[in-house]
């Protein structure tokens, strides 16, 4: 038998649906060779944990939220924090998180409320944030990432605002002047206050 021959055979000897299996897994490689890498998850300062329903509820309840305030919640993750304002006290409010999967599942929990005129989530880094209208401050963060936020709070919140954080203290350069138990979570609250401004110049 000549190479010719023998070669002729083995070409016909592939059923005609294998050569076209491989011909359609050869193009999907190479579509997926040209294609764009995935956008890379943002690199998150705080991992995602949620805020138990009793805690928010006592968070709002010590920063005595009132109807018509505003509330601000840094690192808002589902949008709990913000949306128990509005449903529950008759606040506004705007909730910022890095991650755009927790911005997209806190407005769908708005609109589940049925409090999207009042509140607003955004995609967008904390320490760029301008928080300056804001009557409370709400964080469930950590103790290095509050302590950075702690010069930004001063500068840019009016006096008398209140801060309220979940598990986290802002450290020794500004101790809390209420601190709340509720089972093995501890709430902590400050106030702005005019030497807080000087300082923050």
């Amino acid at each position: 038998m000549t190479p010719a021959r023998s070669l002729q055979m083995s070409r016909t000897a592939v059923p005609p649906s294998l050569r076209l299996l491989a011909a359609l897994l050869l193009a999907l490689l190479l579509a997926l060779a040209g294609r764009p890498a995935a956008a890379q998850a943002p690199a998150l300062d705080v991992p995602y944990v949620p805020t138990p329903q009793p805690v928010v509820d006592k968070m709002l309840e010590l920063a005595a939220v009132k109807p018509g305030e505003v509330l601000y919640d840094l690192g808002c993750g589902d949008g709990r924090v913000v949306i128990t304002a509005a449903r529950k006290h008759g606040a506004t409010g705007v909730g910022i998180d890095l991650n755009p999967e927790r911005i997209a599942e806190a407005n769908a929990n708005a609109k589940a409320a049925g409090v999207t005129e009042r509140v607003k989530f955004m995609v967008g880094n904390l320490f760029e944030a301008d928080v300056s209208k804001a009557d409370v401050v709400t964080l469930y963060l950590l103790p290095d990432v509050n302590r950075k936020l702690r010069p930004q709070l001063w500068k840019q919140l009016k006096v008398g605002a209140r801060v309220v954080s979940h598990d986290f203290d802002m450290g020794p350069e500004w101790p809390p002047e209420r601190t709340e138990r509720l089972d093995y979570k501890t709430i902590y609250y400050w106030t702005i206050k005019p030497e807080h401004k000087q300082a923050a110049r």
